[in-house]
């Protein structure tokens, strides 16, 4: 450790002495079993599949096994001071073993055919399935629980979510109507500056007066929200509009009175979480649409939230507004203390359709799937068909390929890239070596004891927990301060997070320099400078977390589709939940700072709403459209966008920005948009050789296969009128690109044009990583509409 000789409360400035190095030992075991991939038995809280006796022994022989030998190892490795070793192991020590019924029940999302329907209504023609099913059940198994309805869809699919046996699934198959059942599952949830850095402004373009009057719906499919957040007060809002069909849904700590011209609709889906996990504490959660986490009042906020004074710890000082500020926003909380069931997003999509929310907001995912066993991509599908935009979050587990989430080519995927705002902390050593780091920390006077690392700062790698909880430890331990650094794998990313202690967090390039520091002296100094907010930094950068392309679900789509500020992001927060989330921070803010792909989503999401309210007409598609051709690939210094997952730099990818960086003023002037229906959709998914069943989920009944043996493509006109259009080919490595015409005249505005675009491998040229390319659309210097082109080899 580092032991401080003198303290600077006022500046956080720190002048460090000696060489010991504080080390979390952690057992090398231990770290292999979590991460791992296990398939728990039947008879564990993890998973409800169907397994026999000698499985179920089998595991448990292991388990004890590993345990036994994790322990001895572990005492071995971590010796007998160390805590935070002693603690891991306890927590392996924890098994459940529930009744043989209830272990074989699950939830399933059943689709079934709504021509089929034997009743008046499709409540009762669904109870009326339940029925059938218990009644199978009273003939042939005896084992199985009775089966219970979870949800009743109406909008996104026709069908149910019930929990069911294996058993009972199968008998379920013999039903006339029935298409499939999906095992649900659990997901995870994935601004003062930021609308500035994109280029909007008050009372100008997309910020206008007459624009911001219109009114705009945004769903916010999430944790919930905080109602009474200065961002959600209605004053000076005009009435509800007419169109609106949501309630405000009483429950724990949230009544009708907490809704209000601007938070019009606020509702919560837990049906399917409690099938899963059981009763929702509601000491730690409220059982309503009431936020306890924070991540649903940050997205709300940053979509639609109010202008007003914001800042945290007196950093980031500024006039804080959601994208589309002037919004209605309507809540479906669907996400827990341990997750987002599957089958509850899909009964929040399906409200939100029945509402008549604008835009749909989702911050959260999975692993990518095929689209006809993805609950949110079929969901999606039924919202983009009824005028709704859907956009949602690319995911945090990048820098790893083909990692993208929410792939669907119907669904605007956003993935995150940095401000040109950071929160700099100066770190110099001895040699006069300095270091840029990022931190949201500062100085609490008494918080530091007098115990073994009193006065001392500590070196922490980040990875096992959370960033802030190793801070935690430290601030217990009564260590003075903490430097945070990243290993190769995690590049130069730089989280600013409100840390319990004065803390920097400094890239892999920084830590490399401090370990070989430490190694050269025996009287190794060093200090820490906390400069605030600083403005004007090299941006946009990709963030090393977003989840990258190619898309595996389909490598002929680009996924991402574009980026958007999700670093460091300031937004409204819970005044009951710290900004760490961590039990013994007792600090209390209405704006906090986050990072992630759940700030970049609801970044679109409300841009969706803003080019909603100049062009009515446009479909989900056109705005989506508009927004990917007119994004751009350079940052504020004229180059190309690099990737912060590397430490020297690097140039990203269209696998990690998709189309480039959202452009809020291009996107509403685009020049060209290409317009997709959904049969558009529907015969792409042919392509995929779906079976009858997997398009019924989409097209319902009477859908047609077509074949397509080019790609065709029709732009519609909406700028001035007589232009001509030439095309503009940059070609990937290995690939011919053949476009016919290369030329479009439009006469007059809302003139649709179509062109054939042909691909085709150059011979004997084969690209190990895939490569890319761009197609655009010029006319003059006043409009390019570009798309890019990703092509990959199997």
């Amino acid at each position: 450790m580092w032991e401080a000789t003198h303290h600077t409360w006022g500046g956080c400035h720190f002048k460090l002495v000696k060489s010991t190095i504080f080390c979390l030992y952690m057992n090398p075991l231990l770290v292999g079993y979590f991460h791992t991939p296990i398939k728990f038995p039947s008879h564990s809280l993890f998973n409800n599949g169907d397994r026999d006796q000698n499985q179920n022994l089998t595991f448990l022989f292991l388990f004890f096994y590993f345990l036994y030998i994790s322990l001895l190892f572990g005492f071995i490795f971590c010796g007998r001071t160390t805590m935070m070793c002693k603690t891991a192991m306890l927590m392996l020590i924890f098994i459940v073993t529930p009744s043989n019924a209830s272990m074989n029940m699950q939830t399933y999302i059943v689709h079934m055919d709504r021509t089929k329907m034997t009743t008046t209504t499709s409540d009762r023609w669904y109870e009326s399935v339940i029925e059938s099913v218990n009644e199978l059940l009273d003939q042939e198994d005896h084992e199985s629980g009775k089966p219970k309805l979870v949800h009743v869809y109406k909008t996104a699919i026709s069908g149910f979510a019930a929990k069911l046996s294996t058993k009972q699934v199968e008998s379920l198959k013999r039903l006339n109507g029935f298409i499939s059942a999906t095992p649900d599952e659990m997901l995870a949830l994935h601004t003062t500056h930021s609308p500035q850095f994109r280029g909007l402004e008050r009372g100008k373009g997309l910020w206008s007066g007459s624009n911001l009057e219109s009114d705009v719906i945004i769903g916010v499919v999430d944790s919930g929200i905080w109602p009474e957040h200065v961002s959600f007060n209605d004053i000076g809002m005009s009435p509800v509009p007419s169109k609106w069909k949501g309630e405000c849904e009483e429950g724990t700590k949230f009544s009708k009175s907490n809704c209000n011209k601007k938070l019009i609709g606020a509702r919560a889906f837990f049906e399917g979480y409690e099938a899963a996990v059981g009763k929702i504490n509601e000491t730690e959660d409220y059982r309503s649409a009431r936020d306890a986490e924070g991540h649903g009042t940050h997205t709300a906020s940053t979509a639609a939230g109010n202008l007003a004074y914001a800042s945290i710890f007196g950093l980031a000082k500024g006039l804080a507004g959601g994208v589309r500020y002037t919004s209605r926003i309507a809540v479906y909380k669907k996400c827990w203390s341990q997750g987002c069931a599957s089958s509850d997003i899909l009964a929040a999509i399906d409200q939100a359709i029945a509402d008549g929310v604008d835009v749909l907001s989702l911050s959260l995912g999975g692993s990518a799937k095929p689209y006809h066993s993805d609950p949110i991509a079929i969901g999606a599908f039924q919202a983009i068909k009824n005028g709704i935009f859907v956009s949602c979050s690319a995911g945090n587990s990048g820098p790893s390929s083909s990692t993208v989430s929410n792939t669907a080519p119907w669904i605007m995927t956003v993935g995150a890239s940095y401000l040109d705002r950071s929160f700099e902390a100066i770190v110099e050593l001895g040699d006069r070596q300095i270091f840029e780091g990022s931190s949201a920390a500062f100085c609490i006077d008494g918080s530091l004891k007098k115990n073994l690392v009193k006065g001392k700062i500590v070196i922490c790698q980040r990875g096992i927990t959370s960033r802030t909880e190793k801070g935690e430890v430290v601030k217990l331990a009564g260590g003075a301060g903490m430097l945070l650094i990243n290993s190769v794998n995690e590049g130069e990313e730089l989280f600013a997070d409100a840390h319990v202690l004065p803390a920097s967090a400094l890239g892999a390039i920084a830590g490399k320099a401090i370990k070989a520091y430490l190694n050269s002296t025996n009287k190794p100094t060093a200090s820490i400078t906390f400069k605030g907010t600083v403005y004007g930094k090299l941006a946009p950068l990709m963030a090393a977390f977003s989840s990258r392309g190619p898309n595996h679900v389909g490598l002929d789509l680009l996924k991402p589709d574009v980026t958007a500020p999700g670093m460091n992001i300031l937004a409204a927060w819970p005044p009951s939940t710290s900004p760490t989330e961590l039990k013994s921070d007792k600090r209390t803010v209405l704006f906090n700072i986050a990072s992630g792909t759940s700030m970049s989503c609801p970044h679109v999401s409300g841009l969706a709403a803003l080019l909603k309210s100049v062009h009515k007409d446009w479909s989900p598609a056109a705005i989506k459209s508009a927004l990917m051709t007119t994004a751009y690939v350079h940052d504020n210094s004229n180059r190309h966008i690099l990737d912060v997952a590397f430490s020297t730099p690097t140039n990203a990818t269209p696998f990690a920005y998709g189309s480039g960086h959202v452009n809020p003023e291009k996107a509403s002037d685009p020049g060209l948009i290409y317009d997709i229906n959904p049969q558009d959709y529907q015969n792409y998914l042919c392509t995929l050789n779906y079976s009858a069943s997997d398009m019924a989920l989409f097209a319902g009944d009477g859908f047609n296969k077509s074949n397509i043996v080019t790609l065709k493509r029709t732009v519609t006109h909406v700028g001035i009128p007589n232009v001509t259009y030439t095309v503009q080919v940059n070609e990937p490595d290995g690939v011919s690109v053949m476009v016919e015409p290369q030329v479009l005249r439009f006469k007059k505005p809302s003139e649709k044009l179509s062109y054939k675009v042909s691909f085709m491998q150059k011979k004997g040229f084969r690209v190990q990583d895939g490569s890319f390319g761009v197609l655009e659309w010029v006319y003059l210097n006043m409009y390019h509409v570009r798309s890019s082109i990703a092509v990959t080899w199997t």
